[in-house]
């Protein structure tokens, strides 16, 4: 008798001895019991990024009575924060939480699993997943040679540009720079003479406190407040060109997905789908007064200008041309990811810029109006 034969006879055995007490639900009774740890790349003070993941694991315990329990660790808890994606590989863990463009170094088209430069904003890189077949593409081209199944699990919404020791007023200024920047973003910028260091988000503020870097980049305003980036660097640009809407992705580890019942299938899908709008919700919702905040506290915020703006532009269509000719995988994906933005830019230029334009600055128009007056 197999496994799922015998719970189910099993269940309807006890079901009875129990009839003269009461009746458990049936979908209660034929759950199998699952343990499943999830590596996070993300450290637990991050209550943002770090909670997404026990956002969803607390979602798929409540769905499943706590037979499926998923018990998640911070990054360097298990593995360091880096090196989720391999050790959800060779099934060190069942899952893991991270973002993608930790792992250009394996292949840069890891990038589109997350952020590309100039690329996809949130609502469009949610389209591009769910409706757009980038779930498929990427999982194809990507991570079935890691033996993973992925699915988007978080998304920050376009981030803030970062904090440098010193305003950045040219292309020049860059040249020499010591950056924390993960991802397609330091490709970019080393053609422009910056020096791109990737360092976990714990070793962020003590490089910045000695110097050993001059600038970086993390998220926003609320996740950069708790992490105390404003007490070691006063110039806080925007905007993260390079993450206009950065996803975070949720790694499982194909035979250990594969074990799972349809039912606890679904509900892992549903809960990481839950747990990808969250995390925008969130971060919109918390942005705002901790930007408020950064600036009453004394920080300088600067918008990056456009002879940087373009330079950065220009740089980023060189290493797409280049990566098209020379890395197969890069091709394959990105030939389908750029008609998809391209579309996408064409219909939100219409409807959703329009609007932005005139509606974000409405207001404050009209009060310089009343004070004209």
């Amino acid at each position: 008798m197999n496994r799922r034969k015998f719970l189910t006879s099993a269940s309807v055995g006890a079901g009875a001895a129990a009839a003269t007490s009461f009746a458990a639900p049936a979908i209660a009774q034929s759950q199998p019991q699952v343990r499943w740890r999830l590596a996070s790349s993300f450290p637990q003070a991050l209550d943002t990024i770090y909670g997404t993941a026990e956002m969803m694991a607390q979602r798929v315990s409540d769905a499943t009575n706590g037979n499926f329990d998923i018990r998640v660790f911070a990054g360097g808890e298990l593995v360091p924060p880096f090196e989720v994606l391999d050790a959800t590989s060779e099934g060190t863990v069942e899952c893991g939480h991270s973002a993608s463009y930790y792992y250009v170094g394996k292949n840069l088209a890891f990038g589109f699993d997350c952020a590309a430069p100039f690329g996809l904003t949130t609502r469009q890189q949610n389209a591009w997943m769910y409706e757009g077949g980038g779930i498929e593409l990427v999982r194809e081209v990507l991570f079935d040679e890691y033996n993973i199944i992925n699915f988007p699990m978080g998304n920050t919404g376009a981030q803030m540009g970062g904090w440098f020791r010193n305003e950045i007023n040219s292309v020049e200024d860059i040249d020499g720079l010591k950056m924390r920047i993960s991802g397609f973003a330091g490709a970019v910028l080393e053609k422009l003479g910056l020096v791109p260091q990737q360092l976990p988000g714990a070793d962020v503020y003590p490089a910045l406190e000695r110097g050993t870097i001059d600038a970086t980049e993390w998220v926003g305003p609320y996740d950069d407040e708790k992490l105390g980036f404003n007490e070691v660097a006063e110039y806080y640009y925007y905007p993260g060109w390079w993450e206009a809407g950065p996803q975070l992705t949720l790694y499982i580890n194909k035979d250990a997905w594969n074990e799972l019942t349809p039912e606890y299938q679904n509900i892992v899908q549903a809960a990481a789908a839950e747990a990808n709008i969250r995390m925008t919700a969130r971060y919109d919702t918390l942005n705002p007064v901790a930007l408020r905040s950064l600036v009453s506290k004394g920080t300088q915020l600067r918008s990056f200008n456009r002879e940087i703006l373009m330079a950065c532009y220009k740089a980023t269509q060189e290493l797409y041309e280049e990566q098209v000719e020379t890395n197969d995988k890069f091709r394959a994906i990105y030939e389908e990811w750029r008609k998809f933005r391209d579309e996408q830019y064409l219909w939100f230029r219409v409807a959703e810029n329009s609007f932005d334009n005139f509606a974000f600055t409405a207001q404050a128009r009209l009060e310089q109006e009343e004070e004209g007056n």
